[in-house]
């Protein structure tokens, strides 16, 4: 049994050198050791309120990024909207100068048409005005007695003028 029991002089020997090196790690080792304890503890805390202010400004900046994004889409809409409404202007002015044009070289032909019209019938009343003296010469050239006979010169002649 002797063995399982320690002897009193170990474990007086055992309490002195304990006690000496408590009190030297006491005096030496325990103030450096708590002083990098709350140096840590302290950087810890200031990492951890430091965390917290990124997340504010990030949550901020979020915020603004979004106020930013839904100005953008406002823009986005209005210049789209002037955009629309510029080709609709461009085509409507497109629509309107084509009409014009149209209704000028509409005009000009009829015009054209008008003064071609005149110029037809009066080379056709000419036409007819030459065919007629040209009748009455021949008709006051030949002096017919017989009313008969004239009348079938006459028919003679129309049948024999060629209409160009």
């Amino acid at each position: 049994m002797e063995l399982l029991l320690p002897g009193l002089g170990l474990l007086v020997w055992t309490l002195l050198a304990f006690l000496v090196v408590f009190f030297l790690l006491k005096s030496f080792a325990w103030k450096p050791i708590l002083a990098s304890l709350k140096e840590r503890e302290t950087g810890i805390a200031d990492a951890i309120a430091s965390a917290d202010k990124v997340k504010a400004e990030m949550a901020a900046l979020k915020n603004e990024n979004e106020a930013m994004m839904a100005k953008a889409r406002e823009e986005r809409a209005v210049m789209i909207k002037e955009a629309k409404e510029t080709a609709d202007k461009m085509v409507s002015d497109a629509k309107d100068k084509a009409k014009s044009e149209y209704d000028r070289i509409v005009a000009e032909a009829q015009t054209a048409i008008m003064q071609q019209k005149n110029a037809a019938l009066t080379d056709v009343k000419n036409q007819v005005g030459a065919l007629v003296i040209e009748v009455a010469e021949k008709v006051l050239s030949r002096e017919l007695s017989n009313k008969g006979d004239q009348e079938n010169y006459i028919k003679q002649l129309a049948e024999g003028v060629k209409l160009n």
